[in-house]
């Protein structure tokens, strides 16, 4: 009898260790474990893509339940800083990496993606008061190096006085493709106003009558517009020409159409870049991003999806 109770307790203990073994196993698996469609992770975007992301990831997580992406919104530079540190794996951004940003991921054995997934559009506002609306290449660049100050000169009837330059963040990826788009390279007015952010932009221009607003094209919508043919009543969206004289025969306001077609003067491109070793979450989000339903949802927001068909309208006559 006393052999076989401890026959009996020896397999028991087995039995239990091996349970508790297996039990550990599991979990540690189970918290561990991340997929293109489940696990928890931290992304960096551009703030000004705010509207635009946060829509991807509502419908991303409703369709996979057991995924949770967790947005930093900040300026271009402090996304990308984030991606290089390896503090996120996906950053969206308005800019493919240098050369030297690429040579340091891969020193640490990260290989990044860049995926394109739209073209967007960075708009000039002004206050509804403001009836000066269009505008030319050649003026706006004045403006942005400090060589026009004032409403004058560049409308001599203009009685708004002196000319306020708002952004949203001094490291941006609007004040980066002024200097480098625009400006070919040389620096900004030293008096130029920073906001946080592209609705802080918008607040401040409907209140101030002799500002012009730089902001990104997808915050500029009217939300009670499913056409998006029109945008917000708070603010004026001027007209952008690329010829000396701005007229409206050949002025452009950054209707997704005239982005599409390439007449707006002022586009860029919107890209996901990945350091994704794994295939994983961010790899998942990427390819949803860039899916047909991705893609829609870029097209409602009303800057062009990178791979989506638009329906060319006219809309030449709100000019």
């Amino acid at each position: 009898m006393k052999i076989k109770r401890a026959f009996c307790f020896s397999i028991c203990a087995v039995f239990v260790l091996t349970s508790v073994f297996t039990a550990c196993n599991s979990s540690k698996k189970k918290g561990s474990t991340e997929t293109p469609t489940s696990g928890i992770i931290k992304i960096s975007a551009d703030q000004t893509f705010e509207p635009i992301i946060d829509q991807e990831i509502n419908v991303f997580e409703g369709l996979y339940p057991t995924a949770n992406i967790i947005p930093v919104y900040t300026d271009e530079v402090e996304a990308i800083t984030a991606l290089i540190q390896d503090s996120v794996r996906l950053a969206v951004t308005t800019r493919r990496l240098s050369q030297e940003e690429i040579k340091v991921l891969n020193a640490r054995k990260l290989f990044p993606k860049e995926v394109k997934i739209a073209t967007d559009g960075v708009a000039l506002i002004v206050n509804k008061q403001n009836p000066d609306t269009l505008i030319t290449m050649d003026q706006l660049r004045r403006i942005l190096t400090g060589e026009v100050t004032d409403w004058k000169q560049i409308y001599p009837k203009s009685k708004l006085g002196k000319l306020q330059l708002v952004f949203d963040n001094p490291n941006s990826s609007t004040v980066r493709y002024a200097i480098d788009s625009i400006c070919a390279g040389k620096p900004l007015s030293k008096n130029l106003n920073a906001q946080d952010n592209n609705e802080n932009v918008i607040d401040y221009v409907s209140k101030v009558p002799n500002a012009i607003g730089v902001i990104g094209a997808s915050w500029i919508g009217n939300k009670n517009d499913s056409t998006r043919l029109s945008f917000s009543d708070r603010i004026t969206v001027m007209g952008v020409s690329r010829d000396d004289v701005a007229y409206p025969s050949n002025s452009y306001q950054p209707y997704q159409a005239y982005l599409a077609m390439g007449l707006y003067p002022l586009t860029r491109d919107v890209y996901i870049i990945t350091t994704d070793p794994k295939s994983g979450l961010p790899s998942g989000f990427t390819t949803f991003v860039s899916s047909d339903k991705g893609q829609r949802i870029i097209l409602k927001t009303g800057i062009v999806p990178a791979t989506q068909a638009i329906r060319i309208v006219n809309v030449r006559e709100n000019l």
